[in-house]
Protein backbone atom coordinates (compact mmCIF):
# COMPACT_ATOMS: atom_id res chain seq x y z
CA UNK A 1 0.00 0.00 0.00
CA UNK A 2 1.14 3.40 -1.07
CA UNK A 3 0.29 6.12 1.60
CA UNK A 4 -0.72 9.66 0.26
CA UNK A 5 -1.36 12.55 2.28
CA UNK A 6 -4.41 14.52 0.61
CA UNK A 7 -6.59 17.33 2.23
CA UNK A 8 -9.72 16.51 3.09
CA UNK A 9 -11.83 19.51 0.72
CA UNK A 10 -11.15 17.21 -2.52
CA UNK A 11 -12.59 13.66 -0.32
CA UNK A 12 -15.95 13.74 -1.77
CA UNK A 13 -14.35 14.28 -5.84
CA UNK A 14 -11.22 11.46 -5.18
CA UNK A 15 -12.25 9.49 -2.62
CA UNK A 16 -14.82 7.23 -4.56
CA UNK A 17 -12.26 7.03 -7.68
CA UNK A 18 -8.73 5.83 -5.73
CA UNK A 19 -7.16 2.70 -6.44
CA UNK A 20 -6.81 0.07 -4.04
CA UNK A 21 -2.98 -0.05 -3.49
CA UNK A 22 -3.82 3.79 -2.07
CA UNK A 23 -4.19 3.99 1.37
CA UNK A 24 -5.08 8.00 2.07
CA UNK A 25 -4.77 10.13 4.88
CA UNK A 26 -6.97 12.48 5.03
CA UNK A 27 -6.17 15.53 7.03
CA UNK A 28 -8.82 18.47 8.02
CA UNK A 29 -5.79 21.01 9.42
CA UNK A 30 -2.05 21.81 9.82
CA UNK A 31 -1.78 20.24 12.84
CA UNK A 32 -3.04 17.07 10.98
CA UNK A 33 -0.69 17.37 7.80
CA UNK A 34 2.27 17.80 9.73
CA UNK A 35 1.29 14.61 11.67
CA UNK A 36 0.91 12.63 8.83
CA UNK A 37 3.46 13.84 6.61
CA UNK A 38 6.33 12.29 7.73
CA UNK A 39 4.63 8.66 6.12
CA UNK A 40 3.26 10.26 2.92
CA UNK A 41 4.47 8.89 -0.26
CA UNK A 42 2.63 10.94 -2.11
CA UNK A 43 1.24 14.54 -1.32
CA UNK A 44 -1.05 16.90 -1.78
CA UNK A 45 -0.87 19.47 0.81
CA UNK A 46 -3.05 22.54 -0.52
CA UNK A 47 -4.30 25.18 1.93
CA UNK A 48 -5.22 28.41 1.80
CA UNK A 49 -2.11 29.61 3.33
CA UNK A 50 1.42 29.22 1.63
CA UNK A 51 3.63 28.90 5.21
CA UNK A 52 2.04 25.93 6.43
CA UNK A 53 2.08 24.35 2.84
CA UNK A 54 6.38 25.17 3.52
CA UNK A 55 6.00 23.30 6.70
CA UNK A 56 4.20 20.32 5.70
CA UNK A 57 6.57 20.06 2.63
CA UNK A 58 9.65 19.82 4.85
CA UNK A 59 7.92 17.28 7.38
CA UNK A 60 7.33 15.21 3.91
CA UNK A 61 10.29 13.13 4.43
CA UNK A 62 9.39 10.38 2.31
CA UNK A 63 7.89 11.72 -0.15
CA UNK A 64 8.08 10.85 -3.95
CA UNK A 65 5.50 12.62 -5.47
CA UNK A 66 3.78 16.13 -4.92
CA UNK A 67 0.65 17.62 -6.35
CA UNK A 68 -0.71 20.60 -6.13
CA UNK A 69 -3.73 22.86 -7.38
CA UNK A 70 -1.64 26.21 -7.05
CA UNK A 71 0.38 26.60 -11.04
CA UNK A 72 2.78 28.94 -8.99
CA UNK A 73 4.53 27.34 -6.71
CA UNK A 74 7.86 29.59 -6.21
CA UNK A 75 7.11 29.89 -2.68
CA UNK A 76 7.28 26.06 -1.88
CA UNK A 77 11.10 24.94 -1.17
CA UNK A 78 12.12 23.89 -4.72
CA UNK A 79 15.72 23.31 -3.40
CA UNK A 80 14.76 20.82 -0.90
CA UNK A 81 11.88 18.68 -3.12
CA UNK A 82 14.88 18.63 -6.30
CA UNK A 83 17.64 17.45 -3.33
CA UNK A 84 15.18 14.57 -2.12
CA UNK A 85 13.95 13.64 -5.30
CA UNK A 86 10.21 14.71 -5.55
CA UNK A 87 8.56 14.56 -8.66
CA UNK A 88 5.90 18.02 -8.30
CA UNK A 89 2.62 18.38 -10.68
CA UNK A 90 0.75 21.76 -10.17
CA UNK A 91 -2.38 23.36 -11.25
CA UNK A 92 -1.01 24.42 -14.95
CA UNK A 93 -3.73 25.16 -17.14
CA UNK A 94 -6.41 24.03 -14.50
CA UNK A 95 -7.89 27.64 -14.84
CA UNK A 96 -6.40 28.98 -17.76
CA UNK A 97 -10.13 29.42 -19.66
CA UNK A 98 -11.23 31.42 -16.38
CA UNK A 99 -8.58 33.38 -16.13
CA UNK A 100 -7.99 34.33 -20.08
CA UNK A 101 -11.55 35.59 -19.79
CA UNK A 102 -11.05 37.57 -16.73
CA UNK A 103 -8.21 39.30 -18.90
CA UNK A 104 -11.11 39.85 -21.62
CA UNK A 105 -13.35 41.17 -18.86
CA UNK A 106 -10.65 43.67 -17.28
CA UNK A 107 -9.75 45.15 -20.53
CA UNK A 108 -13.53 45.67 -21.72
CA UNK A 109 -14.42 47.13 -18.63
CA UNK A 110 -11.93 49.74 -19.02
CA UNK A 111 -12.46 50.12 -22.71
CA UNK A 112 -16.15 50.61 -22.43
CA UNK A 113 -15.38 53.49 -18.99
CA UNK A 114 -18.02 50.37 -17.46
CA UNK A 115 -17.05 51.05 -13.87
CA UNK A 116 -18.22 54.57 -13.75
CA UNK A 117 -21.23 53.31 -15.92
CA UNK A 118 -21.87 50.92 -12.01
CA UNK A 119 -21.21 54.43 -9.99
CA UNK A 120 -23.92 56.44 -12.14
CA UNK A 121 -26.50 53.09 -11.63
CA UNK A 122 -25.17 53.13 -7.80
CA UNK A 123 -26.01 57.04 -7.82
CA UNK A 124 -29.51 56.63 -9.91
CA UNK A 125 -27.65 58.53 -12.30
CA UNK A 126 -29.13 58.40 -15.94
CA UNK A 127 -25.64 59.41 -17.94
CA UNK A 128 -25.78 60.95 -21.49
CA UNK A 129 -22.47 59.92 -22.49
CA UNK A 130 -20.13 56.55 -22.13
CA UNK A 131 -17.53 57.28 -20.04
CA UNK A 132 -15.10 54.92 -22.01
CA UNK A 133 -15.23 55.36 -25.64
CA UNK A 134 -12.36 52.70 -26.64
CA UNK A 135 -12.69 49.92 -28.96
CA UNK A 136 -10.41 46.91 -29.06
CA UNK A 137 -10.82 45.98 -32.73
CA UNK A 138 -7.08 47.04 -34.60
CA UNK A 139 -5.02 47.58 -30.82
CA UNK A 140 -1.63 46.51 -30.79
CA UNK A 141 -1.11 43.99 -27.67
CA UNK A 142 1.88 42.90 -26.38
CA UNK A 143 1.88 39.40 -24.68
CA UNK A 144 4.03 38.24 -22.30
CA UNK A 145 4.12 35.16 -21.13
CA UNK A 146 2.84 31.61 -23.54
CA UNK A 147 1.75 28.97 -21.39
CA UNK A 148 -1.41 27.79 -21.16
CA UNK A 149 -2.73 31.01 -19.74
CA UNK A 150 -1.47 33.14 -22.61
CA UNK A 151 -2.12 30.95 -25.36
CA UNK A 152 -5.82 31.48 -24.67
CA UNK A 153 -5.47 35.05 -24.32
CA UNK A 154 -4.19 35.27 -27.36
CA UNK A 155 -7.41 33.36 -29.28
CA UNK A 156 -9.87 35.43 -27.59
CA UNK A 157 -8.25 38.82 -27.87
CA UNK A 158 -7.61 38.04 -31.76
CA UNK A 159 -11.77 36.77 -31.54
CA UNK A 160 -12.27 40.71 -31.19
CA UNK A 161 -9.87 42.04 -33.96
CA UNK A 162 -6.22 42.90 -31.51
CA UNK A 163 -3.16 42.49 -32.93
CA UNK A 164 -1.29 40.16 -30.33
CA UNK A 165 2.27 40.18 -30.64
CA UNK A 166 3.91 37.54 -28.04
CA UNK A 167 7.11 36.78 -26.96
CA UNK A 168 9.06 33.51 -27.66
CA UNK A 169 12.35 32.85 -27.54
CA UNK A 170 12.09 30.94 -31.33
CA UNK A 171 10.86 34.28 -32.61
CA UNK A 172 8.60 32.78 -34.84
CA UNK A 173 4.77 34.14 -36.48
CA UNK A 174 5.78 37.23 -35.59
CA UNK A 175 6.84 36.89 -32.25
CA UNK A 176 9.50 38.85 -30.36
CA UNK A 177 12.14 37.15 -28.76
CA UNK A 178 13.13 37.86 -25.23
CA UNK A 179 15.85 40.59 -25.85
CA UNK A 180 13.60 42.69 -28.14
CA UNK A 181 10.12 43.36 -26.59
CA UNK A 182 11.85 46.24 -24.52
CA UNK A 183 12.80 48.33 -27.48
CA UNK A 184 9.46 47.90 -28.69
CA UNK A 185 7.16 48.73 -25.95
CA UNK A 186 6.54 51.92 -27.70
CA UNK A 187 4.27 50.38 -30.18
CA UNK A 188 1.99 49.35 -28.47
CA UNK A 189 -1.63 50.05 -26.52
CA UNK A 190 -1.83 47.19 -23.96
CA UNK A 191 0.99 44.82 -22.31
CA UNK A 192 -0.54 41.75 -21.01
CA UNK A 193 1.88 39.91 -18.61
CA UNK A 194 1.08 36.06 -17.64
CA UNK A 195 4.57 34.80 -16.87
CA UNK A 196 5.43 32.91 -14.15
CA UNK A 197 7.01 34.34 -10.87
CA UNK A 198 10.82 33.89 -11.28
CA UNK A 199 14.27 35.58 -10.41
CA UNK A 200 14.38 36.95 -14.33
CA UNK A 201 10.45 38.10 -14.30
CA UNK A 202 10.90 40.01 -10.90
CA UNK A 203 10.44 43.43 -11.92
CA UNK A 204 10.66 42.70 -15.49
CA UNK A 205 8.31 45.76 -15.73
CA UNK A 206 10.20 48.69 -13.85
CA UNK A 207 10.59 52.60 -14.33
CA UNK A 208 12.63 52.28 -17.57
CA UNK A 209 9.96 49.83 -18.64
CA UNK A 210 7.00 52.29 -18.06
CA UNK A 211 8.71 55.02 -19.45
CA UNK A 212 8.95 53.64 -22.65
CA UNK A 213 5.11 52.77 -23.04
CA UNK A 214 3.23 55.26 -24.59
CA UNK A 215 0.26 57.85 -22.60
CA UNK A 216 -2.68 55.68 -23.64
CA UNK A 217 -1.05 51.92 -23.07
CA UNK A 218 -2.68 49.69 -20.19
CA UNK A 219 -0.90 47.56 -18.26
CA UNK A 220 -2.97 44.29 -17.47
CA UNK A 221 -1.08 41.77 -14.92
CA UNK A 222 -2.52 38.51 -14.14
CA UNK A 223 1.19 36.91 -13.66
CA UNK A 224 2.34 37.25 -10.16
CA UNK A 225 2.33 40.86 -8.27
CA UNK A 226 6.50 40.95 -8.34
CA UNK A 227 6.83 40.94 -11.64
CA UNK A 228 5.83 45.07 -11.73
CA UNK A 229 7.53 47.36 -9.80
CA UNK A 230 4.97 48.47 -7.87
CA UNK A 231 6.61 51.62 -6.77
CA UNK A 232 7.36 52.50 -10.12
CA UNK A 233 3.75 51.64 -11.40
CA UNK A 234 2.09 53.83 -9.14
CA UNK A 235 4.79 56.90 -9.35
CA UNK A 236 3.57 56.10 -13.26
CA UNK A 237 -0.01 56.24 -12.59
CA UNK A 238 0.13 59.11 -10.54
CA UNK A 239 1.78 61.04 -13.17
CA UNK A 240 -0.51 59.55 -15.61
CA UNK A 241 2.85 58.72 -17.90
CA UNK A 242 0.22 55.33 -18.67
CA UNK A 243 -3.01 55.27 -19.05
CA UNK A 244 -3.91 52.56 -16.23
CA UNK A 245 -3.46 49.53 -14.33
CA UNK A 246 -5.41 46.30 -14.55
CA UNK A 247 -4.49 43.97 -11.31
CA UNK A 248 -5.37 40.91 -10.63
CA UNK A 249 -2.05 40.47 -8.74
CA UNK A 250 -0.31 42.70 -6.84
CA UNK A 251 2.60 42.43 -4.07
CA UNK A 252 1.87 41.94 -1.63
CA UNK A 253 -1.19 40.02 -1.12
CA UNK A 254 -3.58 41.39 0.27
CA UNK A 255 -3.14 44.92 -0.54
CA UNK A 256 -2.68 46.68 3.05
CA UNK A 257 -5.85 48.91 3.46
CA UNK A 258 -3.75 52.30 2.98
CA UNK A 259 -2.20 51.26 -0.34
CA UNK A 260 -2.08 54.42 -2.92
CA UNK A 261 -3.45 51.49 -5.61
CA UNK A 262 -6.55 51.65 -4.15
CA UNK A 263 -7.90 54.96 -4.44
CA UNK A 264 -5.85 56.02 -7.91
CA UNK A 265 -8.86 56.24 -10.32
CA UNK A 266 -6.56 54.77 -13.14
CA UNK A 267 -6.04 51.59 -11.49
CA UNK A 268 -8.35 48.77 -10.91
CA UNK A 269 -7.09 46.02 -8.41
CA UNK A 270 -9.27 42.54 -8.70
CA UNK A 271 -7.81 40.71 -5.75
CA UNK A 272 -6.24 37.35 -7.27
CA UNK A 273 -9.73 36.58 -8.52
CA UNK A 274 -9.50 35.62 -11.70
CA UNK A 275 -8.98 31.98 -11.24
CA UNK A 276 -11.68 31.50 -9.05
CA UNK A 277 -14.80 33.22 -11.39
CA UNK A 278 -15.54 29.15 -11.76
CA UNK A 279 -17.38 26.26 -11.10
CA UNK A 280 -14.66 23.84 -11.99
CA UNK A 281 -11.03 24.09 -10.53
CA UNK A 282 -11.73 21.23 -8.08
CA UNK A 283 -13.02 19.10 -10.29
CA UNK A 284 -10.47 19.16 -13.33
CA UNK A 285 -8.06 18.98 -10.25
CA UNK A 286 -9.57 15.97 -9.21
CA UNK A 287 -10.09 14.42 -12.75
CA UNK A 288 -6.11 15.21 -13.44
CA UNK A 289 -4.82 13.58 -10.01
CA UNK A 290 -6.81 10.27 -10.72
CA UNK A 291 -5.25 10.22 -14.48
CA UNK A 292 -1.69 10.90 -12.90
CA UNK A 293 -2.44 8.00 -10.40
CA UNK A 294 -2.72 5.21 -12.77
CA UNK A 295 0.42 6.44 -14.89
CA UNK A 296 2.21 6.42 -10.74
CA UNK A 297 1.44 2.81 -10.75
CA UNK A 298 2.19 2.09 -14.44
CA UNK A 299 5.79 3.99 -13.96
CA UNK A 300 4.63 6.66 -16.67
CA UNK A 301 5.43 9.61 -16.16
CA UNK A 302 2.99 12.06 -14.49
CA UNK A 303 1.57 15.23 -15.71
CA UNK A 304 2.07 18.52 -15.75
CA UNK A 305 5.62 18.72 -14.07
CA UNK A 306 7.17 21.53 -12.27
CA UNK A 307 10.81 22.01 -13.35
CA UNK A 308 12.22 22.78 -9.76
CA UNK A 309 15.10 24.64 -11.20
CA UNK A 310 13.47 26.76 -13.56
CA UNK A 311 10.24 27.30 -10.46
CA UNK A 312 7.80 26.73 -13.47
Amino acid sequence: MTKAVLSALIRPLVEPRLPEWIEPLWFMSKEQALEFAPEAEIGWFDLNEKEPMVEIAKAATNLKWMNSIYAGLDFMPLDLLKERGVVVTNGVGINAITIAEYVVMLMLAHAKGYREVVRAQERHEWLLDSPGKRELSGERVLLLGMGAIGSLIKTRLEAFDMKVIPVRRSGSDGALRPGEWREKLGEFDWVVLAVPSTPETRHMIGEIELAAMRPNAVLVNIARGDVVDQDALVSALEKKSIEAALLDVTDPEPLPADHPLWDLDNAQVTMHLSGRAQTKMFQRSADRFVENLERWQKGEPVWPQLDLDLGY
